[in-house]
């Protein structure tokens, strides 16, 4: 029999949903009945039920900093969640909402917030989303990774927790992450991801490079959803992807070096593994330049080097991972000295602190 029930929410992108994952193990130990939240059609449907979770889901309307047509009629469908998170919440009496994000926690958080329930919401980027700035009035705490995220967040709210890390990405096995990829040299292995949508820019710019970069690395590419190029799947040493789940312990395990997006859930997997990393942030315009922030801080602190969109013209790419490969001990040794923790413990802490008052 479970001591408390907690609803989960976030979605749009998996890295509004993959940190809810890495909670999941120690909620239940801690006694905790877990349901979710999300959008009928989002990326979170499919990643929490294959986890066995029970899901509802939700109308939600998409939160845009430009003009749309959309923007016009997105605010109903808001409405509407509102409405269909209040039944749900109702009918299912949970203890506390644990919110990661994204624009179908608004409406979730806004019906809680309605029928007094607590909520604790979390941040991995050092700059609040709009999701979490319009969710923070209904919110009881808001977690941070950053602690320079501390300063712009209202009314002693904010606690500083770290990022939750999946405690399955310190298993990985690296000799089954090359059989998977059927690397049979000892050449290292590159590891790309452009994010779980994948990259168009990152995916070309590889490809370009790629007879280059394989005479010195195999290489692992997740290039998202379509993205897989079929001219280029016999080329030995080079394995794409669309999307991985299960295997992806194995595969960043098997990684010597890793070129990234710098969303911070993953940017703080790629840290607690100790991985020499290329970040290149989403360009700020196509986005609010949260991943450009974190880059800055994890280059500053000698975690990574950073690459940005608008730099990426002909050789470039192949220069700095040269140079990624040279600096990988000076990366290595700043890495272990890193004092960043895994989140999971504290924002369990911050659930039951908040349930409890």
């Amino acid at each position: 029999m479970s001591k408390y029930k907690i609803i989960m929410t976030g979605g749009g992108t998996a890295g509004h949903v993959t940190p809810n994952l890495a909670l999941i193990p120690k909620l239940k130990e801690n006694g905790f009945e877990i349901k979710y939240i999300g959008s009928f059609d989002g990326i979170e449907k499919e990643i929490i039920t294959q986890n066995n979770i029970p899901f509802f889901g939700i109308s939600c309307g998409k939160l845009r900093r430009y003009f749309d047509v959309k923007n016009f009629t997105d605010p109903f469908k808001i409405i509407k969640g509102v409405a269909q998170s209040i039944k749900i919440l109702s009918k299912e009496k949970p203890d506390i909402i644990f919110s990661k994000g994204g624009f179908v926690a608004v409406p979730v958080v806004i019906a809680a917030s309605i029928k007094k329930i607590p909520v604790v919401a979390h941040e991995s980027d050092m700059t609040p989303g709009l999701a979490n700035k319009l969710s923070a009035p209904f919110c009881n705490k808001l977690c941070v990774t950053f602690r320079e995220s501390l300063n712009l967040i209202n009314g002693n709210k904010g606690v500083l927790t770290g990022s939750p890390i999946r405690e399955e990405i310190f298993h990985g096995d690296k000799a089954k992450g090359r059989r998977i990829c059927g690397f049979t040299d000892n050449k290292e292995v590159l590891f790309i991801m452009g994010g779980s949508l994948g990259s168009k820019i990152i995916n070309e710019q590889i490809r370009r490079n790629l007879e280059q970069l394989l005479k010195e690395f195999n290489i692992i590419h997740i290039c998202g959803k379509g993205n897989i190029d079929k001219k280029l799947i016999n080329f030995h040493g080079y394995k794409q992807f669309e999307y991985v789940t299960e295997e992806l312990p194995d595969l960043m395990k098997t990684a010597d070096y890793i070129i990234s997006r710098a969303g911070a859930n993953s940017i703080f997997e790629f840290l607690a593994l100790k991985k020499p990393t290329l970040l290149i942030p989403l360009s700020k315009k196509v986005s609010r330049g949260d991943q450009i922030l974190n880059s800055k801080s994890f280059e500053k602190e000698g975690y990574s080097l950073m690459l940005e969109e608008e730099e990426l013209k002909d050789d470039i790419l192949y220069k700095k991972i040269l140079e990624l490969k040279d600096r990988k001990t000076e990366l290595i040794n700043n890495m272990e000295k890193s004092k960043a923790k895994n989140g999971v413990e504290a924002i369990i802490g911050v659930l039951l602190e908040s349930m409890n008052k």
